[in-house]
Protein backbone atom coordinates (compact mmCIF):
# COMPACT_ATOMS: atom_id res chain seq x y z
CA UNK A 1 0.00 0.00 0.00
CA UNK A 2 2.84 2.35 0.90
CA UNK A 3 4.57 1.78 -2.45
CA UNK A 4 1.30 2.58 -4.24
CA UNK A 5 1.09 5.97 -2.49
CA UNK A 6 4.75 6.71 -3.31
CA UNK A 7 4.09 5.93 -6.99
CA UNK A 8 0.97 8.16 -7.03
CA UNK A 9 2.81 11.10 -5.44
CA UNK A 10 5.70 10.66 -7.89
CA UNK A 11 3.35 10.83 -10.87
CA UNK A 12 1.65 13.96 -9.51
CA UNK A 13 5.00 15.70 -8.93
CA UNK A 14 6.21 14.79 -12.43
CA UNK A 15 3.02 16.25 -13.86
CA UNK A 16 3.52 19.50 -11.93
CA UNK A 17 7.10 19.87 -13.17
CA UNK A 18 6.03 19.16 -16.76
CA UNK A 19 3.26 21.75 -16.53
CA UNK A 20 5.69 24.35 -15.16
CA UNK A 21 8.15 23.64 -17.97
CA UNK A 22 5.49 24.20 -20.63
CA UNK A 23 4.51 27.52 -19.08
CA UNK A 24 8.08 28.81 -19.28
CA UNK A 25 8.90 27.59 -22.79
CA UNK A 26 9.37 30.22 -25.49
CA UNK A 27 9.10 27.70 -28.32
CA UNK A 28 6.47 25.01 -28.71
CA UNK A 29 6.60 22.37 -31.38
CA UNK A 30 3.58 20.63 -32.88
CA UNK A 31 3.85 17.44 -34.91
CA UNK A 32 4.65 17.32 -37.74
CA UNK A 33 5.36 21.06 -38.14
CA UNK A 34 7.88 23.29 -36.38
CA UNK A 35 5.79 26.08 -34.88
CA UNK A 36 7.27 28.81 -32.70
CA UNK A 37 5.25 30.61 -30.04
CA UNK A 38 6.97 33.77 -28.79
CA UNK A 39 6.43 33.73 -25.03
CA UNK A 40 5.07 37.25 -24.61
CA UNK A 41 2.72 36.71 -27.58
CA UNK A 42 1.24 33.40 -26.40
CA UNK A 43 -2.36 33.12 -27.54
CA UNK A 44 -1.93 35.98 -30.01
CA UNK A 45 -0.20 34.16 -32.85
CA UNK A 46 2.61 31.90 -34.02
CA UNK A 47 5.43 31.50 -36.53
CA UNK A 48 5.13 28.31 -38.56
CA UNK A 49 8.61 27.62 -39.96
CA UNK A 50 7.62 24.37 -41.69
CA UNK A 51 4.86 25.98 -43.74
CA UNK A 52 6.61 29.37 -43.86
CA UNK A 53 4.11 31.84 -42.44
CA UNK A 54 3.33 34.12 -39.50
CA UNK A 55 -0.20 34.05 -38.10
CA UNK A 56 -1.82 36.48 -35.66
CA UNK A 57 -5.15 36.53 -33.84
CA UNK A 58 -7.15 39.69 -33.18
CA UNK A 59 -10.23 40.19 -31.00
CA UNK A 60 -12.57 43.17 -31.23
CA UNK A 61 -15.71 44.33 -29.46
CA UNK A 62 -18.15 47.06 -30.56
CA UNK A 63 -18.29 50.31 -28.58
CA UNK A 64 -20.79 49.95 -25.75
CA UNK A 65 -23.18 52.52 -27.20
CA UNK A 66 -23.56 50.42 -30.37
CA UNK A 67 -24.25 47.06 -28.72
CA UNK A 68 -27.48 45.63 -30.12
CA UNK A 69 -27.44 47.99 -33.08
CA UNK A 70 -26.73 47.19 -36.76
CA UNK A 71 -23.33 48.93 -36.60
CA UNK A 72 -22.11 46.65 -33.79
CA UNK A 73 -20.79 43.79 -35.93
CA UNK A 74 -18.86 45.90 -38.51
CA UNK A 75 -17.29 47.97 -35.71
CA UNK A 76 -16.28 44.83 -33.81
CA UNK A 77 -14.77 43.39 -37.00
CA UNK A 78 -12.79 46.57 -37.60
CA UNK A 79 -11.48 46.52 -34.02
CA UNK A 80 -10.50 42.84 -34.38
CA UNK A 81 -8.60 43.57 -37.58
CA UNK A 82 -6.69 46.44 -35.94
CA UNK A 83 -5.80 44.15 -33.03
CA UNK A 84 -4.65 41.37 -35.40
CA UNK A 85 -2.46 43.77 -37.41
CA UNK A 86 -0.89 45.03 -34.19
CA UNK A 87 -0.17 41.48 -33.00
CA UNK A 88 1.17 40.46 -36.41
CA UNK A 89 3.56 43.40 -36.46
CA UNK A 90 4.77 42.48 -32.97
CA UNK A 91 5.31 38.87 -34.07
CA UNK A 92 7.40 39.93 -37.08
CA UNK A 93 9.81 41.70 -34.74
CA UNK A 94 10.57 38.37 -33.06
CA UNK A 95 11.36 36.50 -36.29
CA UNK A 96 14.98 35.35 -36.27
CA UNK A 97 16.89 36.59 -39.32
CA UNK A 98 20.16 34.77 -38.59
CA UNK A 99 22.00 33.44 -35.56
CA UNK A 100 22.87 36.96 -34.40
CA UNK A 101 19.84 39.05 -35.41
CA UNK A 102 16.07 39.27 -35.15
CA UNK A 103 13.87 41.54 -37.26
CA UNK A 104 13.48 43.95 -34.35
CA UNK A 105 17.21 44.73 -34.58
CA UNK A 106 16.81 45.81 -38.22
CA UNK A 107 13.72 47.87 -37.41
CA UNK A 108 15.55 49.72 -34.64
CA UNK A 109 18.47 50.47 -36.96
CA UNK A 110 16.33 51.81 -39.80
CA UNK A 111 13.01 53.66 -39.91
CA UNK A 112 12.80 52.64 -43.58
CA UNK A 113 12.89 48.93 -42.65
CA UNK A 114 10.28 49.53 -39.96
CA UNK A 115 7.97 51.27 -42.42
CA UNK A 116 8.45 48.58 -45.06
CA UNK A 117 7.64 45.80 -42.58
CA UNK A 118 4.48 47.66 -41.54
CA UNK A 119 3.48 47.87 -45.20
CA UNK A 120 3.95 44.12 -45.73
CA UNK A 121 1.91 43.34 -42.62
CA UNK A 122 -1.00 45.32 -44.03
CA UNK A 123 -1.11 42.86 -46.98
CA UNK A 124 -1.75 39.87 -44.68
CA UNK A 125 -4.81 37.85 -45.68
CA UNK A 126 -7.74 36.70 -43.58
CA UNK A 127 -7.84 32.93 -42.87
CA UNK A 128 -10.46 32.76 -40.12
CA UNK A 129 -13.32 34.90 -38.79
CA UNK A 130 -15.61 34.03 -35.88
CA UNK A 131 -18.55 36.00 -34.47
CA UNK A 132 -18.90 35.17 -30.77
CA UNK A 133 -22.09 35.11 -28.73
CA UNK A 134 -21.06 38.13 -26.62
CA UNK A 135 -20.83 40.34 -29.71
CA UNK A 136 -17.05 40.21 -30.06
CA UNK A 137 -15.29 39.10 -33.25
CA UNK A 138 -12.13 36.99 -33.48
CA UNK A 139 -10.11 36.92 -36.69
CA UNK A 140 -6.85 35.28 -37.80
CA UNK A 141 -4.50 36.95 -40.29
CA UNK A 142 -1.65 35.15 -42.07
CA UNK A 143 1.45 36.50 -43.78
CA UNK A 144 4.09 34.41 -45.63
CA UNK A 145 7.71 34.62 -44.54
CA UNK A 146 8.82 34.50 -48.18
CA UNK A 147 7.85 37.07 -50.78
CA UNK A 148 7.24 40.61 -49.61
CA UNK A 149 8.60 40.10 -46.09
CA UNK A 150 11.80 38.49 -47.37
CA UNK A 151 12.07 41.25 -49.97
CA UNK A 152 12.47 43.70 -47.08
CA UNK A 153 14.80 41.61 -44.90
CA UNK A 154 17.05 39.47 -47.18
CA UNK A 155 18.60 42.32 -49.24
CA UNK A 156 19.35 44.18 -46.01
CA UNK A 157 21.04 41.09 -44.62
CA UNK A 158 23.10 40.55 -47.78
CA UNK A 159 24.19 44.17 -47.69
CA UNK A 160 25.39 43.81 -44.09
CA UNK A 161 27.21 40.56 -44.88
CA UNK A 162 28.84 41.60 -48.14
CA UNK A 163 32.57 40.91 -48.12
CA UNK A 164 34.97 43.46 -49.71
CA UNK A 165 37.31 41.98 -52.33
CA UNK A 166 40.74 41.01 -51.08
CA UNK A 167 43.62 43.20 -52.34
CA UNK A 168 45.63 41.64 -55.14
CA UNK A 169 48.90 40.08 -54.04
CA UNK A 170 52.11 41.55 -55.54
CA UNK A 171 53.42 39.68 -58.55
CA UNK A 172 56.27 37.30 -57.77
CA UNK A 173 59.16 36.79 -60.22
CA UNK A 174 58.67 33.74 -62.44
CA UNK A 175 60.25 30.60 -61.04
CA UNK A 176 61.93 27.86 -62.97
CA UNK A 177 59.45 25.28 -64.17
CA UNK A 178 59.63 22.11 -62.03
CA UNK A 179 59.89 18.74 -63.73
CA UNK A 180 56.54 17.37 -64.79
CA UNK A 181 55.24 14.77 -62.31
CA UNK A 182 53.98 11.42 -63.41
CA UNK A 183 50.31 11.52 -64.41
CA UNK A 184 48.10 10.48 -61.45
CA UNK A 185 45.58 7.72 -61.74
CA UNK A 186 42.17 9.08 -62.82
CA UNK A 187 40.03 9.95 -59.79
CA UNK A 188 36.40 8.99 -59.46
CA UNK A 189 34.15 11.85 -60.57
CA UNK A 190 32.64 13.80 -57.66
CA UNK A 191 29.03 12.98 -56.86
CA UNK A 192 26.42 15.49 -58.01
CA UNK A 193 23.39 16.14 -55.83
CA UNK A 194 20.09 17.97 -56.32
CA UNK A 195 19.69 19.30 -52.80
CA UNK A 196 20.99 19.30 -49.25
CA UNK A 197 19.30 17.89 -46.13
CA UNK A 198 20.89 18.72 -42.77
CA UNK A 199 19.87 16.54 -39.84
CA UNK A 200 20.16 18.92 -36.86
CA UNK A 201 18.15 16.85 -34.42
CA UNK A 202 19.62 16.59 -30.94
CA UNK A 203 21.50 19.91 -31.29
CA UNK A 204 18.76 22.23 -29.99
CA UNK A 205 19.03 24.07 -33.31
CA UNK A 206 16.49 26.79 -34.05
CA UNK A 207 15.11 28.10 -37.37
CA UNK A 208 15.98 31.42 -39.02
CA UNK A 209 15.36 33.19 -42.29
CA UNK A 210 19.05 33.02 -43.15
CA UNK A 211 20.76 29.98 -41.58
CA UNK A 212 24.37 29.14 -42.33
CA UNK A 213 26.03 25.76 -42.80
CA UNK A 214 29.68 25.84 -41.70
CA UNK A 215 32.59 23.41 -41.76
CA UNK A 216 34.57 22.65 -38.61
CA UNK A 217 36.94 25.57 -39.23
CA UNK A 218 34.03 28.03 -39.47
CA UNK A 219 34.20 28.43 -43.24
CA UNK A 220 30.81 28.90 -44.85
CA UNK A 221 29.48 26.00 -46.92
CA UNK A 222 26.03 27.56 -47.37
CA UNK A 223 24.62 30.96 -46.49
CA UNK A 224 23.40 34.28 -47.81
CA UNK A 225 26.72 34.94 -49.56
CA UNK A 226 26.33 32.06 -52.02
CA UNK A 227 22.62 32.10 -52.88
CA UNK A 228 20.72 33.74 -55.68
CA UNK A 229 18.86 36.66 -54.16
CA UNK A 230 15.63 36.04 -56.07
CA UNK A 231 15.43 32.41 -54.96
CA UNK A 232 16.07 33.46 -51.35
CA UNK A 233 13.27 36.04 -51.52
CA UNK A 234 10.67 33.93 -53.31
CA UNK A 235 11.05 30.64 -51.41
CA UNK A 236 13.26 31.37 -48.41
CA UNK A 237 16.80 30.20 -47.86
CA UNK A 238 15.81 26.85 -46.39
CA UNK A 239 12.83 24.70 -45.52
CA UNK A 240 12.31 23.17 -42.08
CA UNK A 241 10.89 19.79 -41.11
CA UNK A 242 10.69 17.58 -38.04
CA UNK A 243 10.95 14.28 -39.91
CA UNK A 244 14.03 13.19 -41.86
CA UNK A 245 12.10 11.16 -44.44
CA UNK A 246 9.73 14.06 -45.06
CA UNK A 247 12.68 16.40 -45.60
CA UNK A 248 14.41 13.99 -47.99
CA UNK A 249 11.26 13.61 -50.09
CA UNK A 250 10.40 17.31 -50.07
CA UNK A 251 10.04 18.80 -53.56
CA UNK A 252 12.47 21.53 -52.55
CA UNK A 253 15.46 19.12 -52.70
CA UNK A 254 14.07 17.09 -55.65
CA UNK A 255 15.14 13.51 -56.32
CA UNK A 256 18.77 13.09 -55.21
CA UNK A 257 19.57 15.12 -52.11
CA UNK A 258 22.59 14.48 -49.92
CA UNK A 259 21.79 14.03 -46.22
CA UNK A 260 24.40 15.15 -43.70
CA UNK A 261 24.45 15.11 -39.91
CA UNK A 262 25.05 18.35 -38.02
CA UNK A 263 27.75 18.29 -35.33
CA UNK A 264 26.79 21.37 -33.33
CA UNK A 265 25.28 24.84 -33.61
CA UNK A 266 26.98 28.22 -33.60
CA UNK A 267 25.79 31.66 -32.52
CA UNK A 268 23.38 32.77 -29.78
CA UNK A 269 20.35 32.04 -31.99
CA UNK A 270 21.56 28.45 -32.59
CA UNK A 271 20.57 28.64 -36.27
CA UNK A 272 24.06 28.15 -37.78
CA UNK A 273 24.94 24.46 -38.08
CA UNK A 274 28.42 22.95 -38.24
CA UNK A 275 29.08 19.83 -40.33
CA UNK A 276 32.26 17.78 -40.62
CA UNK A 277 35.03 18.86 -42.97
CA UNK A 278 34.64 15.58 -44.87
CA UNK A 279 30.94 16.31 -45.47
CA UNK A 280 31.71 19.89 -46.45
CA UNK A 281 34.21 18.63 -49.03
CA UNK A 282 31.58 16.25 -50.37
CA UNK A 283 29.41 19.28 -51.19
CA UNK A 284 32.26 21.33 -52.59
CA UNK A 285 33.57 18.41 -54.67
CA UNK A 286 31.39 19.06 -57.72
CA UNK A 287 30.87 22.47 -59.29
CA UNK A 288 27.34 21.39 -60.21
CA UNK A 289 26.47 21.33 -56.50
CA UNK A 290 26.84 25.10 -56.41
CA UNK A 291 23.71 25.27 -58.56
CA UNK A 292 21.38 23.73 -55.99
CA UNK A 293 22.93 25.88 -53.26
CA UNK A 294 22.28 29.03 -55.28
CA UNK A 295 18.67 27.91 -55.72
CA UNK A 296 18.24 27.42 -51.94
CA UNK A 297 17.48 23.71 -52.28
CA UNK A 298 18.17 23.10 -48.60
CA UNK A 299 16.08 21.39 -45.89
CA UNK A 300 16.95 21.38 -42.19
CA UNK A 301 15.49 18.83 -39.79
CA UNK A 302 14.90 20.05 -36.23
CA UNK A 303 13.68 18.37 -33.03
Amino acid sequence: MKSKWVLTIGILLAGLFLYAGVGLAADTVSMPEWTQIIEQMAGKGKINWSEGYIEAVGIGAPPERFIGKPQARPLALRAARVDAYRNLLELTKGVRVDSMTVVKDFAVESDVINTQVEGVVKDAHLVKQDYLSDGTVEITLRMPLAGGFSQVIIPRLMQKRSVPPEPAAPLAPPAAAPPEPAAPAPAAPPEVFTGLVIDARGLQARPAMSPKILDESGKEVYGSLNVDREYAIQQGMSGYARDLNAAQSNARVTNNPVSLKGLRTEGPGRSDIVISNADANKIRGAAENLSFLKQCRVMIVLD
